[in-house]
């Protein structure tokens, strides 16, 4: 199998594994899954330069808060080993955890019960993902500071002679934050081409439409004005988001601004437009609707 056909396989996991979740649930954040799975996918199989997972396979329970509990570890190692020559992967819009879940299955890196403990009390594999939950290394807070502390972690990181880059996921719902541009215009300053974001630009907030809440295009000139490189791309083109993270930016922080789809892939959830943020069925039949698509297009429900 060919990495583009791979990174394909992972993305529709991905979608399959979230549409699964949200009729078993009776709702989840669907569309975050629909818009970014080729972007995490690509991330994953392609571009990020990450060793084998050192964490254990089913996530283990909470065992309490660093100052407590002194074996306390964040999800990192479910990226592999901190090593200076190797990437590492900060996710923003930690709401997208279960998204982030479901790639680690698919990609072998976290084991499918992993899934079953989503937000179950006690456990790592929270629904708004923390520090401690798989595949995730900050708290990112409110939406728009990871950006800020992936700086500290990278000024770090080049102070101690260390080669690997960072890479930090993203929405552009962030991008209405006045700390995001702070944070970009930090990273131009210091001249951090370490560091290399991707964007899930699917137009979509929790208010509703990004444009009709908060205008931020034309986002790629605006940051190109804050002193980053910017490349805007389809985010369901496998091989132009593998191919964007080689363009030249020396100097300066690397943005990829990836124009996204918030039902791409499940296309029966355009009825619900121009609610995406959180998809919670209105009634048996929106739910009825997606069990029929979901058995057309994979056969059967996990």
């Amino acid at each position: 199998m060919s990495w583009p056909q791979e990174a394909k396989r992972v993305a529709d996991g991905i979608r399959r594994r979230v549409t699964a979740f949200t009729l078993k649930n009776g709702g989840g954040y669907l569309s975050q899954a629909c818009s970014s799975a080729e972007i995490l996918a690509t991330l994953y199989t392609r571009v990020m330069n990450l060793g084998p997972s050192v964490a254990p396979p089913v996530p283990p329970p909470f065992g309490g808060v660093p100052g407590k509990n002194p074996d306390y570890t964040t999800g990192a190692g479910y990226n592999g080993p901190h090593e200076p020559e190797r990437d590492r992967f900060f996710i923003s819009p930690v709401h997208y955890a279960l998204v982030l879940y479901a790639t680690l299955v698919e990609t072998g890196r976290m084991a499918e019960e992993g899934l079953e403990m989503f937000n179950q009390d006690g456990g790592t594999v929270e629904m708004i993902g923390a520090e401690h939950s798989p595949g995730h290394e900050l708290m990112a807070g409110s939406l728009g500071q990871a950006l800020s502390q992936v700086i500290g972690i990278a000024l770090g990181r080049r102070r101690k002679g260390e080669t690997g880059r960072n890479f930090a996921f993203m929405s552009d719902g962030e991008f209405m934050i006045g700390q995001t541009w702070e944070a970009m215009e930090t990273l131009s300053f210091y001249k951090l081409d370490s560091v290399i974001a991707y964007v899930d630009a699917n137009g979509q907030s929790a208010d509703g439409r990004i444009d009709e809440v908060m205008g931020i295009e034309p986002l790629k000139e605006r940051l190109e004005a804050f002193g980053a490189v910017a490349v805007e791309v389809d985010g369901h083109d496998v091989e132009a988001l593998a191919a964007a993270a080689e363009t030249p930016h020396e100097g300066r922080p690397l943005v990829v601004v990836a124009r996204t789809n918030p039902y791409c892939g499940v296309e029966v959830l355009s009825e619900r437009a121009p609610r995406f943020h959180y998809i919670r069925f209105a009634g048996p039949e929106e739910k009825e609707a997606l069990e029929r698509f979901y058995v057309r297009k994979w056969g059967g429900r996990e």
